[in-house]
């Protein structure tokens, strides 16, 4: 059983899932890295994409001064916090307009200052069980 205060604090996390999706909409980079630990970590949907907070903005800060974001819209949503209340796992999935459905997942965590903000993000495409062996012949042809 759950109780409301459980329920605010996912609530405060997928607020700050949304607010992080609508800064990348709007190339807003200084709102968008604002949302992150100092220490996150951000994996992308290449294997090489493992980037510290610092290599992620120095890989978006080109894309988002020149205006282009990417928008991802959040179509479901799970939040699991822990018994101290500090620690936050989310999954979420997600529709973007070239890639389809899409998946994020990672972890926040609550500040000093009570905001939830993101230390873990994990971006990655949701494949369908059907075309996993197509998809894995693709990448290992790419390789």
């Amino acid at each position: 059983m759950t109780d409301a205060h459980d329920e605010e604090d996912r609530a405060a996390v997928g607020a700050t899932l949304d607010a992080l999706h609508e800064a990348a909409a709007r190339a807003d980079g200084a709102r968008y890295f604002a949302l992150f630990e100092p220490d996150a970590v951000f994996i992308g949907t290449d294997a090489s994409e493992r980037w510290s907070l610092a290599e992620f903005r120095a890989y978006a800060a080109p894309h988002f001064d020149a205006g282009r974001g990417w928008t991802y819209e959040p179509v479901e949503r799970h939040v699991r916090l822990d018994a101290a209340g500090g620690v936050a796992w989310f999954d979420e999935r997600l529709s973007n307009a070239k890639y389809g459905e899409t998946r994020g997942s990672g972890v926040c965590t609550r500040g000093d200052d009570g905001r939830w903000r993101i230390a873990h993000y994990v971006l990655s495409f949701a494949v369908p069980n059907d075309a996993a062996g197509d998809v894995v012949d693709a990448i290992k042809r790419a390789r």
